[in-house]
């Protein structure tokens, strides 16, 4: 009795907020609440609009008595009738709709519902009221999208009786916003956005349309419109959900700094949230704030104790500061905590490289395959499987273990077929490296009979030419894939071919016509770096220097633009403080490089500092065994150093490689030079010898 007696009250507050309109009738049972479409297009009187009000009140408070009664059907019938009288009152009120349409589904009158308005339907086309409420329970029988299961039909039908609506009323807001949810519902992103864009002509502001349009673009793939989008959204009215979207925007473009700050504004909504500090500090490690993102880790490693992500990251970030020992520390923790993660024996592969011991990380990570060998894998298993093998042949490839390498390339195609062809170019692309040019060849005529259209294994084969010498048809075949889709790359592996022809002419339209098409920041570098190292072959040093600084103004961190201007100092033998600095700053990025080293050593050179000099190029042989230039700075090294026996070693070392150098990559000059210093070492090294003798007789 009370609580009808709180219905009452509420009822004559709807009275009187109505303006008292106590003289509306109660429907007959029987009307359907259907409209007309001139009558749907007129917006409702003040009159009309009140007493659609009271009767929703009545409708609205007799819905509760059935839901409190276990949906008595009286109730549910005065309920049904009184809102269908306000949405004849007031068809534009998309809202009395769904009310109507969830007091069926509560009422379990749905079969009912659908047969009463379809029927409705065929005698009006353009009943805007029957149209709404179909539309609302199909919404209401899509399904359940957490669990990613949809009724495909309830979708389609409900966009079909949503479109009619807008049809109707072209103006109806609401409606083109339920459209925009649905097509994106089923992936239709044109339509979705062009539902979205249709509500903001008419309110630049809708932050519900905003929000949506921005997953749209970010379904599409313009993450970058879509960031713009949450941007304008997240400026306006930031909150939790906007805020983080925008975050992840911006990772998908890597700007990871800015995906930082908009994390750390999501943050000040929610202190403590500990989804969002994990988030912020991984995206201060993308950004290389080092410190910032250490403080962060080290926190959640005291709030969850248990929890070895946070180890884990501060280990990774102790290694890229080259604090060996603290990232050792961190990853024996994380260890302790997961022994049989796959993540923290990955990372120690990386931190067993970071210190030089090249051998152990190899066992390791050959261990880790081992250990993680299945007959069949999920497809996570086999994305982590191919990424696993990909470094293991990388790794063999640098330590010069060329069939090694080759065998953990070929052994991707076994775990995912659809890999094939990328798995038999990097066959290919090993051999090519380690100048086992008839294996490489050989390997490219297998594959070529599998895959003759596959892009990459084109252009390795037509690197393969290149460093055989077969420029002009290297370059050929390199032409012959421009498409206009994939073309920047293709230019860039065309100024590579020309480089080696030494047709800077061609190299330079090539890196032109590549700078044309490249967008983002990374794609820029590699365009500068390209066109500096060709200034620096033609010897035009000042415009190599302004390239690699343009480089590195782009990119601090970019190892090989700091390396190659440094080198060029050194070999120049001028502003030897700079090179030492600039290759110094290579070497904390990629500490076991061997160019790198043999930079490094080189710059030692040229400041007298022999002892160095040697230390680093030793290192350097280490990783670049057959690199002849190389060998040539350790014969100066050595022969200033008076140990001229080992000077000659290598000077010979280096002839020898520089003969079994590809003719293209061949350098003439610089053999000759080594020549002449080799036969002074020997004639120095015969009259030493003879002075000895002579001495002893």
């Amino acid at each position: 009795m009370t609580q009808l007696k709180n219905c009452c009250l509420f009822s004559l507050l709807a009275l009187t907020v109505a303006g008292g309109c106590g003289s509306a009738q109660t429907p007959p049972a029987n009307e359907t609440g259907a409209t007309s479409k001139a009558a749907a297009e007129a917006p409702a009187s003040e009159k009309d609009r009140a007493e659609a009000y009271y009767n929703f009140t009545l409708g609205h408070m007799y819905a509760e008595l059935a839901g409190s009664y276990g949906s008595r059907g009286d109730y549910a019938t005065k309920a049904i009738e009184y809102y269908r009288a306000a949405m004849r009152l007031d068809p534009r009120t998309s809202f009395l709709a769904d009310e109507l349409a969830d007091l069926y589904l509560q009422t379990q009158k749905i079969a009912d519902a659908v047969s009463e308005y379809q029927g409705a339907l065929k005698k009006n086309p353009n009943d805007i009221t029957a149209r709404r409420i179909l539309g609302r329970i199909y919404i209401r029988m899509i399904g359940d999208s957490t669990q990613n299961r949809v009724n495909e039909k309830m979708l389609s039908q409900a966009i079909e009786q949503y479109s009619k609506i807008v049809e109707l009323q072209p103006d109806d807001t609401d409606t083109w916003l339920m459209l925009g949810r649905l097509y994106k519902i089923a992936q239709n992103s044109p339509e979705s956005e062009k539902a979205y864009k249709k509500v903001l002509a008419q309110d630049p502001d809708n932050e519900d349309a905003l929000t949506g349009l921005a997953m749209v673009y970010s379904d599409l793939g313009d993450t970058r419109n879509a960031m713009e989008v949450l941007k304008k959204v997240a400026e306006r009215k930031p909150d939790l959900r906007t805020l983080t979207a925008l975050a992840a925007s911006y990772e998908q473009l890597r700007e990871y700094g800015l995906a930082a700050q908009t994390l750390q504004r999501a943050l000040e909504l929610q202190p403590g949230n500990s989804e969002l500090e994990r988030s912020l500090a991984q995206n201060l490690m993308f950004s290389q704030q080092y410190d910032a993102a250490l403080k962060t880790y080290q926190t959640l490693a005291k709030e969850d104790p248990r929890d070895f992500v946070p180890w884990l990251r501060i280990s990774q970030i102790y290694r890229q500061q080259r604090n060996l020992a603290k990232s050792r520390e961190a990853s024996d923790k994380a260890r302790q905590l997961e022994p049989n993660n796959l993540e923290i024996r990955y990372n120690e592969v990386n931190l067993l490289e970071a210190e030089g011991k090249t051998k152990e990380a190899l066992a390791l990570m050959q261990q880790i395959l081992d250990s993680t060998a299945r007959h069949s894998y999920s497809q996570a298993e086999r994305e982590n499987r191919v990424a696993l093998l990909e470094k293991l042949g990388l790794m063999y490839r640098i330590d010069e273990q060329y069939d090694q390498a080759a065998e953990a390339f070929r052994q991707i195609s076994a775990v995912d077929p659809q890999l094939a062809a990328r798995s038999e170019a990097q066959v290919v692309d090993t051999y090519r490296m380690g100048r086992e040019f008839t294996k490489a060849e050989q390997a490219y005529d297998a594959a070529v009979k599998k895959f003759p259209t596959d892009r990459v294994l084109k252009t390795v084969w037509a690197n393969l030419l290149s460093d055989t010498g077969r420029n002009k048809e290297a370059a050929e075949q390199m032409k012959a894939m421009l498409d206009g889709k994939n073309d920047r790359d293709t230019w860039l592996s065309l100024a590579q071919i020309y480089e080696k022809s030494r047709d800077y002419g061609g190299m330079a339209n090539s890196i032109d016509q590549a700078e044309k098409l490249s967008n983002s920041k990374d794609e820029k570098e590699a365009v500068l770096f390209m066109r500096g190292a060709m200034y620096e072959k033609q010897k035009k040093f000042d415009a190599a220097e302004e390239q690699f600084r343009k480089v590195i103004n782009l990119n601090p961190q970019n190892a090989s633009a700091l390396n190659y201007l440094g080198y060029m100092f050194a070999d120049r033998n001028v502003r030897l403080q700079e090179a030492h600095e600039l290759i110094s700053k290579a070497l904390d990025q990629d500490p076991n490089n061997g160019a790198f080293l043999d930079s490094l050593g080189w710059v030692y050179y040229r400041q007298g500092k022999l002892d160095d000099a040697e230390r680093a190029l030793v290192r350097a042989l280490e990783r670049v065994s057959k690199d002849p230039t190389v060998h040539d700075h350790l014969g100066d090294v050595y022969f200033h150093q008076g140990k001229i026996k080992d000077a000659i070693t290598q000077w010979e070392f280096s002839l020898k490689e520089w003969q079994q150098t590809p003719p293209v990559d061949r350098e003439v000059s610089e053999m000759a030079k080594v020549q002449k210093k080799l036969e002074g070492a020997r004639v120095r090294l015969a009259r030493e010898n003879s002075t000895v003798r002579d001495n002893k007789q």
